[in-house]
């Protein structure tokens, strides 16, 4: 097992797990500031071509402070609601930097955008139409199934033959139809072939299928690869990282080639969401009890899949940490088979599986790597459980709190009484 994540970023700055629980409750999510700074810079880097935008995926992780800091930095960002609209309004992003990627979406919610002058996509024959019924002459954009899909679950693949998402290239003489009848100009087509792919040749032949599928359009603004960019989950094993550098120049190859070919230079931006914020955060948890199973050793925490669902929705991997009860990390001791279970009444409340671990006691501090992204954002009250507090360790190593914890009258007060 490698060194522990935390320490080689030195991720709590000026301060450690226990003065973080023992200041805003346990359990916590805890961001750091440089780290998100960095996977934005990485990003906007990708490619040299010059007209590249880099649109972050809401969804991945909506928290208005983190917004702010990635408006900060230059990016753009895409929603698939209203309520991610206006969170990113709230955070200083304008209608042109804005992109509403639809999903079977209603024509309030489409008029919210278009009210707004946001580009919508739009994703269906049905919804292009109900698109332009409501916003005759206007522009929009479409998403495009390009055959090929990836991801880490079949949950998370979304495109292929076995996906909800996209319109096929077959028809776009249906698409061409729809917009001369709605007189609508096509300015942008997107796509999306799903998410956390760690080799980059599916992201590549897609790209390169979604410029094919360019051509049959004249008067394109932007075309947009998606994202699904994937991170390291385990470090500790010594995974290796998406190979940024290969991955761009890969695409600059065939953006050139296209370009040159066509004499025609739209932009072309991406979709990060899980790079951009994943191993930003972590995730700490208190032990509050151990016991030996038939097989294995369980420690049992207040880290309930409702904080983070990830590993029980797709049973995925996040490395954990051990800190003993003054904050301190532990490494040394026998290492045993450990299953982490939290509070949640299922049993599939798990978040890390037969891991090898060193001894922990009751009252030991858990960190849960790489929860930045699909974390609290996904985050619920099962169980009637509070959600927790988010807290940023800024520039300066310093704590600041940027969401505060549930309490038991934010759950009632959506009642009539």
């Amino acid at each position: 097992m490698r060194g522990y994540y935390t320490e080689e970023t030195n991720f709590f700055g000026n301060t450690n797990p226990k003065q973080l629980l023992e200041k805003y409750g346990s359990p916590l999510y805890v961001y750091n500031e440089n780290i998100l700074r960095q996977r934005c810079r990485e990003m906007k880097s990708l490619i040299s071509y010059p007209r590249f935008r880099v649109c972050y995926s809401t969804k991945a992780n909506s928290n208005v402070h983190l917004l702010k800091i990635i408006h900060q930095e230059g990016l753009h960002a895409d929603a698939i609601s209203p309520g991610e609209i206006v969170f990113l309004e709230k955070a200083g992003f304008k209608p042109q930097e804005i992109f509403f990627i639809t999903n079977n979406a209603s024509s309030q919610e489409m008029e919210f955008a278009i009210e707004r002058g946001i580009t919508v996509s739009v994703d269906s024959i049905s919804q292009l139409k109900l698109y332009g019924s409501l916003n005759p002459g206007g522009k929009v954009a479409i998403r495009i199934n390009p055959g090929i899909g990836a991801g880490h679950s079949e949950k998370v693949i979304t495109a292929g033959n076995n996906t909800k998402f996209g319109i096929y290239p077959e028809l776009i003489p249906e698409v061409k139809r729809i917009l001369k009848e709605y007189d609508l100009k096509l300015v942008g087509i997107n796509q999306h072939i799903g998410s956390l792919f760690m080799d980059p040749t599916p992201y590549v032949e897609a790209a390169k299928t979604l410029l094919s599928i360019a051509e049959n359009f004249n008067e394109l603004e932007f075309i947009d690869f998606g994202g699904g960019f994937g991170i390291p989950y385990r470090k500790q094993e010594g995974q290796d990282r998406l190979d940024l550098k290969a991955l761009g120049q890969k695409l600059d190859e065939i953006i050139h080639g296209w370009t040159t070919k066509h004499g025609i230079y739209p932009t072309f931006q991406i979709e990060p969401g899980r790079y951009i914020v994943a191993e930003c955060s972590v995730l700490l948890g208190t032990v509050y009890a151990v016991k030996q199973g038939y097989n294995t050793t369980y420690v049992g925490t207040d880290l309930g899949f409702n904080v983070l669902i990830r590993p029980a929705m797709y049973n995925s991997h996040h490395d954990v940490e051990v800190y003993d009860e003054n904050g301190h990390p532990v490494k040394s001791g026998e290492y045993q088979d450990t299953t982490v279970v939290g509070n949640i009444c299922e049993s599939g409340d798990i978040i890390a599986k037969n891991r090898l671990l060193p001894p922990i006691r009751e009252g030991y501090i858990l960190v849960v790597t790489d929860a930045g992204a699909y974390g609290y954002s996904m985050a619920s009250n099962y169980n009637n459980r509070l959600r927790p507090a988010e807290v940023l360790i800024d520039k300066n190593g310093n704590d600041v709190l940027i969401r505060r914890r549930d309490t038991f009258e934010d759950l009632l007060s959506t009642f009539n009484f």
